[in-house]
């Protein structure tokens, strides 16, 4: 199989950095995140990015980002949250260990404070957060090799669960 070894997936503040970093340690290969390959590569946050361009412009971006990583990363991958909104990128998922890292509203509210550094965010954030999970849950769980739930979870746990999940052995 080539590409990464996990690809993680979910919403926005559910932990995949944390988590991918530590699956990334215990299965000792490295981890990268196409969050930061976007930010490393345009000089200026996300947020700028969609204030400044729009969505449209940031989701093509994004797009090439994810499709440089899958190409060249063979460690644990972090997708940013609306990536698999494209229909090339989940055709490239397919075939890979996806976790989908899940949570409900409660505790994206706790996570993240559901705050306005997040631009799709910005207004009504509950609502909005809701609206984007109603919008993007299904994409999440088809591409999912293993759906594992963050709520009320430590990183360590979540980390744990995904090995589990994936029968993947520690390095």
């Amino acid at each position: 199989m080539s590409g990464p070894l996990v690809v993680l997936v979910g919403p926005m503040g559910v932990g995949k950095s944390t988590v991918g970093q530590q699956l990334a340690e215990r299965l000792q290969v490295a981890y990268r995140d196409t969050d930061d390959d976007i930010v490393a590569e345009q000089g200026r946050a996300i947020a700028d990015i969609f204030v400044e361009e729009g969505e449209p412009a940031f989701r093509a971006i994004e797009k090439q980002a994810v499709q440089r990583a899958l190409g060249e990363h063979e460690g644990v991958l972090a997708l940013g949250g609306g990536s698999i909104l494209d229909a090339d990128t989940r055709a490239l998922l397919s075939g890979l260990r996806v976790v989908y890292l899940s949570m409900d509203v409660e505790e994206a509210v706790k996570r993240t404070g559901l705050n306005a550094a997040r631009p799709l965010l910005a207004v009504n954030p509950r609502k909005q957060w809701r609206e984007l999970m109603e919008a993007r849950r299904h994409l999440y769980e088809e591409i999912a090799t293993a759906v594992v739930p963050t709520d009320g979870r430590t990183p360590e746990e979540v980390t744990q669960a995904a090995l589990d999940a994936l029968e993947l052995k520690e390095a």
